[in-house]
């Protein structure tokens, strides 16, 4: 006899033909993970041999095949017609009865064992194709939330039976070849988690964009998790690393906070009409996190459980209930998009021309696209458009699926990185970029743009079509090199993409580019935050609200840059350069023109060693050294390395050594190394005595070109005479290079010199170099030419 209810707890893996693989999945995790702390609420599914029996009575089946039959779903009008008659039908089908009664049984025993009427359900659909590795049906059905009484319940669940003919469920299996006859329905009916006055969200254990193995992704917003998988809400985001996690360290590399203007929470009457509403959230919450770090880290270890049990990478949906305070998982998926993507070859989009930026959003795809743009404000408007233009939308959903395929863009008001648009762009290949907060009201039918999601996390939408050029790398054909080939990175939210590169590690990442980017404010200015003028002190009030002090704001953020790139280029080491602003870079921050001098020519003034020695900046460069100690000695990330620029003098160089060791960095005690920007004619000349005091040299080969040829590379005057490759410039190369081989220290290259000119990375190559950090675009030109040389 066949089953038409069967409960969580009776489900598995095994049970997808029968209750779908939302269902068979939840089962899955109340049978295995509930021992290992996954809490899932608990609820009961109606089978697939149950919907059958209610499609096959009183003949409806037959109606709808023939429907179906001849449908062209390219024809959105004729699409809409027979969606909407056929999910009509669905919903005036009444039930067989006694399915009908076991539902109503299950729904009693739910009740009961509840302990109170005050709690409602969702009730979720759970295709037998959807949630499978080689076919992601994810989001096509519907789910209805906070539903309470039984005569609701029914009514849900044959609306969720109706969903299985959306529009965009009907066009989906025809354009995947699933036959529609196939597929069958199951509704979950599962307690509700009260995150409407809680927090929810979404989380991946893969990086989403890059493919990124060794990190957890997590979005949060206040309310209900349709939100954020609407795409509704600009959630909060987190990126937790897998193996200081597992070392039980502390293990958050970033957080980003999102606008949340929105929330979803219940209605008051849950019986009738509507029961879920959006309302907006309280400025103040806005600018604070929606998880603590604890959360962050707990949903993050319920993430890997899931993951390892599954074995293979997954989507998740969470909630934290408002009442009791625990973390919850609503749902567990394969991620069927970064999994699947081969890991042999790379291809990469670039930007040759830049125009005038209309909108700016997140990133998702990592491409780029152009077209004309297509303004729909309505699913309605679908048939006016046109394949190859950009689609430009407040938000997507499900019903947009027809279109979405054969878009070349995707650029949307709201949405953050796990929102319908996201994951179907991604999946379809192509770029998108979601929550420009106007893209709608700035961007125009018929506008020409170039879609940018090429260029880190923040996506671009151009003016006009822009020239990129797209390169693909059979990253398994590299040939052998005898020289260590490290990139130079600046930008943490692309360090996971150019981890993808062949490489050795990184060579410079420059603390100031994660300063400017990340923090943005004069580290004085934080420091002495209560003795701003008024209006600065509001401006910086409001910049580090989701911190608990001006100094957690910048040591924390500083200490995530660090962390991204450490842990995506990990084991490999990673040689950060600490800050070296100018004092005309330094006056550009926020606060920052009250602390910074004038200098005629700050490229030879108050920078490097001898700021951070100085009295003015001791305070800023030990939150720096806390940054750094926190990633390296808390978080594990040993492979982070130190480096000191511009230092002019050796007993600058004893000072900072001297200094470091002050702030608990002391070369050699956990295996840290310091290494020296050689970049200063005295450097090379007196290399020795420099090289007492460190672990080695990185040879900066922009500023010792221009001191030793004496010109100012920035001035239009003469900047044709800067050249790496003068003689002299390579006089002064080659004696720092044998100074460290004699004594056998390291010796790099991280200036722009081999990027550039692949003839003075040949001369590196024959003065015995021990490694060449060069710009990401370049590495694969390079490394082949390089091999080619050592032939």
């Amino acid at each position: 006899m066949t089953a038409n209810i069967l409960w969580f707890r009776e489900l598995g893996l095994d049970d997808v033909e029968s209750v779908g693989g939302k269902n068979a999945s939840l089962g899955e995790m109340v049978q295995h993970l509930a021992k290992a702390g996954v809490s899932v609420p608990d609820g009961f599914a109606t089978t697939a041999d149950a919907y059958r029996r209610f499609l096959t009575h009183e003949g409806l089946a037959d109606r709808v095949n023939a429907l179906l039959a001849d449908l062209d779903v390219d024809d959105v009008r004729r699409l809409a017609e027979v969606g909407r008659e056929i999910r009509d039908a669905v919903e005036s089908q009444p039930f067989p009865a006694d399915l009908e009664q076991e539902i109503r049984s299950a729904y009693d025993e739910l009740v009961a064992a509840a302990g109170t009427d005050d709690v409602s359900w969702a009730v979720r659909s759970s295709a037998t194709a959807e949630d499978l590795p080689d076919a992601s049906f994810a989001g096509q059905q519907e789910t209805f939330l906070n539903i309470s009484g039984i005569d609701n319940i029914l009514h849900a669940i044959k609306l969720v039976f109706a969903s299985l003919y959306n529009d965009r469920a009907i066009a989906y299996r025809v354009h995947s070849n699933f036959d529609h006859s196939v597929v069958a329905l199951s509704a979950g009916v599962q307690r509700m988690v009260r995150s409407d006055i809680g927090a929810s969200g979404v989380m991946f254990t893969i990086d989403t964009e890059s493919g990124f193995p060794d990190a957890v992704f997590i979005t949060s917003a206040y309310g209900l998790g349709e939100g954020v998988v609407q795409g509704a809400v600009n959630p909060d985001e987190y990126y937790v690393y897998k193996p200081a996690l597992a070392a039980d360290r502390p293990a958050i590399l970033k957080r980003g906070i999102g606008a949340k203007a929105t929330k979803m929470v219940y209605t008051h009457d849950a019986s009738v009409g509507r029961t879920t509403e959006f309302v907006p959230v309280d400025p103040a919450e806005q600018r604070r996190f929606s998880l603590s770090d604890d959360e962050v880290a707990e949903l993050a270890r319920h993430a890997v459980k899931i993951e390892d049990h599954y074995g293979r990478p997954m989507d998740i949906e969470w909630a934290r209930d408002g009442i009791d305070g625990k973390l919850y998982i609503l749902q567990a998926r394969p991620e069927t998009v970064k999994s699947r993507a081969s890991s042999s070859t790379l291809q990469r989009f670039r930007m040759n021309e830049r125009g005038p930026v209309v909108v700016e959003g997140r990133a998702i795809g990592q491409k780029v696209g152009a077209g004309a743009v297509r303004v729909l404000t309505d699913v309605a408007s679908m048939h006016e458009f046109q394949s190859g233009e950009v689609l430009v939308a407040d938000m997507t959903d499900p019903d947009w699926e027809p279109i979405m395929k054969r878009a070349s863009a995707i650029v949307t008001d709201r949405g953050g990185r796990t929102c319908h648009a996201a994951i179907i762009a991604r999946e379809l290949g192509i770029p998108a970029v979601v929550g420009t907060g106007g893209a709608t009201a700035r961007l125009r039918d018929g506008q020409e743009v170039t879609v940018s999601a090429a260029e880190g996390d923040t996506g671009f939408v151009y003016d006009g079509l822009r020239d990129f050029t797209v390169t693909e790398t059979a990253l398994d054909e590299m040939p052998d090199v005898p020289v260590k080939i490290m990139m130079n990175v600046g930008t943490p939210e692309q360090a996971f993409e150019f981890s993808r590169l062949p490489h050795s590690g990184i060579g410079l990442a420059r603390l100031e580019f994660i300063i400017n980017r990340q923090i943005g404010i004069h580290p004085r200015a934080l420091l002495e935050l209560d003795d701003q003028e008024p209006a600065l002190r509001e401006q910086i009030t409001e910049l580090i609200s989701a911190y608990d002090s001006p100094r957690d704001f910048f040591v924390k953020r500083l200490a995530e840059g660090i962390a991204m790139l450490a842990a995506a280029f990990a084991p490999e080491p990673v040689i950060v350069r600490m800050s070296d602003f100018k004092s005309n870079e330094y006056a550009n921050l926020v606060g920052g023109e009250r602390y910074e001098p004038h200098e005629e020519n700050p490229m030879i003034g108050y920078r490097g060693a001898s700021r951070y020695l100085s009295a003015d900046f001791a305070e800023c460069f030990s939150m720096e050294c806390e940054a750094m100690k926190f990633v390296r000695d808390d978080m594990g990330l040993t492979n982070v390395k130190i480096m000191i620029p511009f230092v002019r003098t050796v007993a600058e160089a004893e000072g900072v050594i001297d200094l470091l060791a002050q702030h608990g960095l002391r070369r050699g005690e956990n295996d840290l190394q310091v290494i020296m920007m050689c970049e200063v004619p005295s450097n090379a000349v007196d290399a020795d005595a420099f090289l007492e005091h460190f672990d080695g040299f990185s040879i900066g080969s922009n500023d010792m070109t221009q001191l030793t040829l004496g010109l100012d590379r920035d001035s239009a005057l003469v900047a044709g005479s800067f050249d790496e490759r003068d003689p002299a410039v390579k006089k002064m190369l080659s004696l720092a290079i044998q100074a460290c081989k004699a004594q056998g220290k390291y010796v790099g290259i991280c200036g722009q010199g081999p990027s550039d000119h692949v003839d003075l990375a040949e001369w590196l190559l024959d003065e015995g170099i021990e490694s060449m950090s060069l710009n990401p675009d370049t590495v694969v030109d390079t490394w082949l030419q390089l091999a080619k040389h050592a032939r």
